[in-house]
């Protein structure tokens, strides 16, 4: 799955989207106690109340919000797993018995209470329908008779929402003209955060792919591995964060600890280069070569591919492991590279790292920037000072 891809399926998640047909709806709630099935509930969904439609498109739409390999992760199912989901799945999904789809989440469900125990009471939605995709891009010279024939993807989706407590209220009641205390009983159903769930089957080159599934985490960086290896029994993934981590040790493996910013920024150029002219669907990867390249290029001497080749076999044993160069690029804030000391917090953008230089003055370790222009500091043209020994 690629961003496009993903962005499509996110965009027909809205109310009345004539590309997006929504079936059946199955709620289970999980008391926190007994960690058994309280009650469970299936109702076509456009026979639910418009509000309760809107709630939950809603959170379906937060479900699939965020950055792939961060927040959502294409997953492929492991091949040998006993009692597969991917089966379980694949029978859901090509049912036409709605009881038999029901029965078939029920044992999804009570996969995911085996070895879990929720702190609150949890409600778990599953949602079928379908959602379509033109054959080839509209033309919009087209006449409207002459549109394209569209292909239409079945699909089942799962949220997980803890619960909680309302908040004890005080109220004013008009008619008996006093304040009275208010205490609510039943539990809300946090369905504007989702703690995690998936979208089966995933997409591959436009294509539904009953062979992965898009996982998706509460948090980013997060994800549940109870969850992806025992509930899905799907293949454990590398999150953006652990691949940039990843990149971040080969890298002090072949130059040291140390390296100036110019240098840094020169490495940073490479990779978006090598995003910005990749020409493929899939997001270009990096392995040792690549990476022996960059380094070179970036002026980090003595650089060798056996040396980062051994330095890939270091890090992850594995010299033909890959990286993608997505996950690799530094954790952007407004398109910004943060530097964090303990006096400030400093945003450079990577191209411009160049003109940052960590200095040593009177004995004391500073950052120096060059700047073309006066620096202003809230309205006031700060004054310039020539530093001399």
């Amino acid at each position: 799955m690629i961003k496009k891809e993903l962005a499509h399926i996110r965009k027909q998640f809205k109310m009345d989207h004539e590309m997006l047909k929504l079936y059946e709806i199955l709620n289970v709630y999980i008391m926190k106690e007994s960690n058994e099935i309280y009650h469970y509930e299936r109702q076509p969904f456009e026979l639910l109340d418009r509000e309760k439609q809107e709630l939950h498109m809603a959170n379906f739409k937060k479900l699939l919000t965020g950055e792939l390999d961060q927040k959502l992760f294409e997953l492929k199912f492991q091949e040998e797993a006993e009692e597969p989901t991917r089966e379980l799945l694949h029978q859901a999904l090509v049912t036409g018995d709605p009881d038999e789809w029901t029965d078939l989440m029920i044992l999804l469900v009570e996969r995911m209470m085996a070895d879990t125990h929720y702190k609150q009471d949890t409600v778990i939605t599953f949602v079928r329908g379908q959602y379509y995709r033109p054959t080839k891009e509209r033309n919009e010279e087209v006449e409207e008779s002459e549109k394209n024939e569209v292909f239409a993807n079945s699909f089942i989706l799962c949220s997980v929402n803890s619960t909680e407590q309302q908040k004890k209220t005080l109220m004013f009641d008009y008619v008996e003209r006093e304040y009275k205390y208010n205490v609510f009983v039943d539990p809300i159903i946090k369905l504007n955060t989702p703690e995690q769930g998936f979208f089966y089957p995933s997409v591959t080159d436009n294509y539904s792919d009953v062979n992965r599934v898009l996982y998706s985490s509460g948090r980013a960086n997060e994800p549940n591995y109870q969850f992806i290896e025992e509930v899905l029994k799907a293949e454990r993934t590398v999150t953006a964060q652990e691949e940039r981590t990843i990149f971040e040790d080969i890298v002090k493996e072949v130059a040291g600890e140390q390296l100036d910013a110019a240098t840094i920024a020169h490495v940073y150029e490479e990779i978006h280069q090598v995003i910005e002219t990749s020409d493929q669907e899939e997001p270009p990867r990096l392995d040792y070569k690549d990476v022996e390249r960059m380094l070179t290029s970036s002026g980090v001497e003595n650089v060798t591919a056996e040396k980062v080749e051994l330095a890939f076999e270091t890090v992850v044993d594995d010299k033909n492991y890959e990286l993608k160069a997505s996950s690799v690029m530094p954790k952007f804030t407004s398109k910004s590279i943060k530097i964090d000391t303990k006096v400030a917090t400093i945003s450079v953008s990577p191209q411009d790292l160049k003109y940052l230089k960590q200095v040593s003055y009177r004995g004391k370790r500073c950052i120096l920037i060059e700047v073309d222009e006066d620096a202003v500091i809230e309205g006031f043209t700060l004054a310039t000072e020539n530093l001399i020994e």
